[in-house]
C-alpha cells in the first residue's frame, strides 16, 4: 500500500479502532470518578416517569469519546500537520468549543441539582458566535464556499454570502440542539450518529483521493470513540454523555458537513434529528393553538414511541437503522461530485 493510499484508507480505520479502544480505557476510568464526584444526572419532571429510575446515573459522560477521539485526532494527523493540512484540527476545535458549551450547562446542572443549566438565552449566544468564528475561519482557509452544493442534482447554486453566512449560522445552530433533543434514551445519540459518523469519514476519505485532506480522521475517530462509549451508555446506561457529549455531537456532524462544503446533506443524514425537533415544534404548536391538546403523547418522539410502548433498545434499533439507510442513500448522492 503507497503512502497516498495509507492516508486515504489506513489512517482513518486506525484512527477508529484506536478511538475505540481508548473510550473502552476511559470509561473504566473516568465512570467511578463521575460517580464520587457525584455528577448524578436530575431526570426531566416532564419526562417519562420511568425515567425515575436514571436519576443519579453519573452525566458528563461525553468527555470519555471526546477525549479518546481528540488524542487520536491530533496523534493520527500529526505528520500532516507538520504540512500545514489543519481542516481536521478546525472541525475538532469547532467541536471542543461547543463541548465546552455543554460542559458548562451541565455543570450547573449538577451544582445546582436541576436539569436545567445555563439559560437558553446564554447558550444561543454563544452557540451563534462559535458558529460565526468557525464560518469565517472556513472561508478565510478556502474550504468553505458560497456555491450551495444540490446533492443527486449534482449542480451547485451561487448564494450572496451575507445571506449564505446567516443561513449556515443557523442551520449549525439548529443541527447542534437538534442532536441535543436526540440525546433522551439510552445509547440513541450515539447509535444514530455512528451511521452519520462512517459516511462522511468515507467521503471525506474519496475526496482525499482527488484532494490532499486530513478531515477523514475526525469522523473516523468518533465513529470509534462512540462505539467505545456505547459499551457503557446502551439500554440499561451506566454513563449519559450529557450536553458536554450531544452539543459536541452536534457540531462535529455540522461542522463536517460544511468542511466538505455540503451542509444540504444534514437533510438526509441528519432525518432523525430533523424529526425529532420537528415533534417538538408541532407539539408545543399543537397544544397552544388547541388550548391544551396534545399531538404526540410526548415530545420529542421517541418519547412518544416509549409512552406506546416500544422498549428503549427497539428505539434505538429503528432510529438507528433509518439513519444507516439514509447515510447510504446520501453516499450515492453526493458521490457523483468526484
Amino acid at each position: 500500500m503507497s503512502q497516498a493510499q495509507m492516508e486515504t484508507v489506513g489512517l482513518p480505520l486506525l484512527a477508529a479502532a484506536g478511538a475505540f479502544v481508548a473510550a473502552l480505557v476511559l470509561g473504566r476510568l473516568l465512570i467511578p470518578l463521575l460517580r464520587r464526584l457525584k455528577a448524578g444526572q436530575a431526570i426531566r419532571e416532564d419526562g417519562p416517569s420511568w425515567h425515575n429510575t436514571k436519576a443519579g446515573t453519573p452525566t458528563m459522560g461525553g468527555v470519555i469519546f471526546i477525549g479518546a477521539a481528540a488524542v487520536v485526532v491530533v496523534v493520527a494527523g500529526w505528520p500532516q500537520m507538520l504540512e500545514g493540512h489543519l481542516e481536521h484540527l478546525f472541525v475538532l476545535g469547532f467541536s471542543l468549543v461547543y463541548g465546552v458549551i455543554g460542559f458548562l450547562d451541565d455543570y450547573v446542572k449538577v451544582k445546582k441539582k436541576r436539569n436545567l443549566g445555563l439559560t437558553a438565552l446564554q447558550k444561543f449566544a454563544l452557540q451563534l458566535a462559535a458558529a460565526a468564528c468557525y464560518l469565517a475561519l472556513l472561508r478565510w482557509s478556502g474550504h468553505l464556499t458560497n456555491d450551495l452544493y444540490i446533492p443527486f442534482a449534482n449542480v451547485t447554486v451561487p448564494v450572496n454570502w451575507v445571506v449564505y453566512m446567516v443561513f449556515a449560522m443557523f442551520v449549525i445552530v439548529g443541527c447542534v440542539n437538534a442532536v441535543n433533543l436526540t440525546d433522551g434514551i439510552d445509547g440513541l445519540a450515539a447509535g444514530v450518529t455512528m451511521p452519520v459518523m462512517a459516511f462522511f469519514a468515507v467521503i471525506a476519505a474519496v475526496w482525499s483521493i482527488f484532494e490532499r485532506t486530513t478531515i477523514a480522521l475526525v469522523p473516523a475517530a468518533l465513529f470509534g470513540g462512540l462505539g467505545g462509549f456505547l459499551a457503557y451508555n446502551f439500554h440499561p446506561a451506566k454513563v449519559f454523555m450529557g450536553d458536554t457529549g450531544s452539543l459536541f455531537l452536534g457540531a462535529a456532524v455540522c461542522g463536517l458537513a460544511f468542511a466538505l462544503d455540503m451542509p444540504l446533506i444534514l437533510l438526509l443524514v441528519g432525518l432523525i434529528y430533523i424529526v425529532e425537533t420537528l415533534s417538538v415544534i408541532l407539539q408545543v404548536g399543537y397544544f397552544k393553538l388547541t388550548h391544551g391538546k396534545r399531538l404526540f403523547k410526548m415530545a420529542p418522539i421517541h418519547h412518544h414511541f416509549e409512552m406506546n410502548g416500544w422498549s428503549e433498545v427497539k428505539i434505538f434499533t429503528v432510529f438507528t437503522l433509518i439513519t444507516l439507510v439514509c447515510c447510504v442513500a446520501a453516499f450515492f448522492g453526493v458521490i457523483g461530485r468526484w
